[in-house]
């Protein structure tokens, strides 16, 4: 069964099905570019998925297949962000975006098929696993554009790929192919286009049919690493791990496998 979730676009698909969330971006005539309502909306979708106890996993794709996100639109430059006053305002719309999916307690997954460029690329690193097809196409254009990245999306950057190969995408502006962004961790996986979507279904689901309350702790924990946090800032993750010791679930996985059954897991 899915369910549609009402955003306030059409140009940002939210929907449920299974237990895993879906996020669509949906301007295929402009290759998925993000305006400024697809960031109010993807705000809302992921904060729609992190209070619904139903999704165990959320699922971002671009529409039409030639692209994740291409980039901002930059047709609305003109009307959105022709001076610093514009583009402060448009920059505060698009960060909620990104809180959106930054604060997402869940496993968020990239579905990526063919150009991933500029914030297309910024809202894949926000992605917990990457899928690639074997098509898709990476690049950071700012150099060729005179723009300016802002240290958060850089600093992301560099920790995923290391500060070299970060130096490189973000110096050269070129275009990488699926396998050198496989091979330098850009990605988790690359597939052949007729297979991606499949993958990924199976994949989500597996996460999803796990415990909850333990992913959610993974999750917390490196993104806890990610921070370069201190051992003073762990007593969160350690509640989060003591929550799953304590709860049903545990007990439910122990008699599971004693049983030599599959573990039916309801997050408490």
């Amino acid at each position: 069964m899915s369910d549609l979730i009402p955003v306030g676009t059409d140009r940002i698909l939210a929907r449920v099905q299974d237990g895993i969330g879906w996020i669509t971006f949906n301007q295929p005539e402009r290759r998925n570019a993000m305006s400024l309502d697809m960031w109010t909306g993807l705000g809302i979708a992921a904060e729609a998925f992190g209070q619904d106890a139903n999704v165990r996993v959320v699922v971002m794709r671009g529409a039409g297949g030639e692209a994740f996100v291409s980039g901002a639109d930059i047709s609305e430059f003109e009307q959105h962000r022709a001076d610093a006053a514009q583009k402060k305002s448009y920059d505060e719309i698009a960060a909620r975006g990104h809180a959106g999916l930054a604060n997402l307690s869940k496993p968020l997954i990239a579905l990526i098929e063919g150009y991933c460029v500029g914030g297309g690329l910024a809202i894949a690193l926000a992605a917990d696993v990457r899928f690639a097809s074997a098509n898709a196409r990476f690049a950071i254009p700012a150099a060729r554009l005179g723009l300016g990245y802002d240290y958060r999306g850089i600093a992301g950057l560099a920790r995923l790929v290391g500060p070299s190969a970060a130096k490189d995408i973000l110096f050269s502006a070129r275009m990488l192919e699926a396998d050198e962004a496989l091979r330098l961790g850009l990605v988790n996986f690359v597939v052949e286009a007729g297979q991606l979507e499949e993958k990924v279904n199976h994949y989500a689901a597996r996460i999803a049919a796990n415990a909850p309350l333990t992913v959610h702790a993974a999750k917390a924990a490196v993104q806890l690493f990610e921070r370069y946090a201190d051992a003073a800032d762990t007593a969160s993750v350690s509640a989060l791990v003591a929550r799953c010791f304590d709860s049903d679930d545990y007990k439910e996985g122990r008699r599971a496998f004693l049983a030599k059954r599959p573990p039916s897991f309801q997050g408490r």
